[in-house]
């Protein structure tokens, strides 16, 4: 199944497809990267409305179908800690959905763990956009650690940074 989190209603199918679930993990979400006096009040509202609630709604939505003691985690990024020239709306949008996870995880219900994981640049990812200095990339199977150890640890409300 295809889900488009910038939908509320493609989420909310997607949970009513899966029926009651162990964990969740939202990896999704993109925003506008330009300088910030070149963003446009219509680069921030995809931004909030792709990375930052489509990630919200998967956590508001996800509450109800998660079994008890259950997991959601989302992701962030380093834009959050250490922003660039370019990530206004980014690291907006990463460090609102940092906030959000530590309040969030004071009210889920049933012992249901929230959390985000806040990667470092992936090397992989790096490589792809033609940089030829990696070397402050992690390894996407070391970042992969960090979302195992927020489904199965006991942690909640955590900025998990691998």
């Amino acid at each position: 199944m295809n889900v488009d989190i910038r939908e509320p209603e493609s989420i909310r199918k997607m949970y009513a497809q899966a029926g009651k679930i162990d964990a969740v993990v939202s990896a999704a979400g993109s925003g506008a990267w330009k300088p910030l006096d070149q963003l446009s009040d219509e680069d921030f509202a995809i931004s909030l409305g792709y990375k930052l609630m489509g990630q919200v709604n998967v956590v508001r939505y996800g509450l109800a179908h998660v079994n008890d003691g259950g997991s959601i985690t989302t992701t962030s990024g380093i834009l959050s800690r250490s922003p660039m020239v370019g990530s206004a709306a980014i690291s907006l949008v990463n460090s609102g959905l940092e906030g959000f996870t530590r309040a969030a995880a004071l009210e889920a219900p049933r012992g249901i763990r929230v959390n985000v994981v806040s990667p470092p640049w992936v090397t992989e990812t790096l490589i792809e956009m033609g940089s030829s200095d990696t070397s402050h990339g992690l390894p996407a199977a070391a970042v992969a650690l960090a979302y195992v150890r927020s489904v199965t640890g006991t942690q909640t409300g955590q900025v998990i940074v691998p």
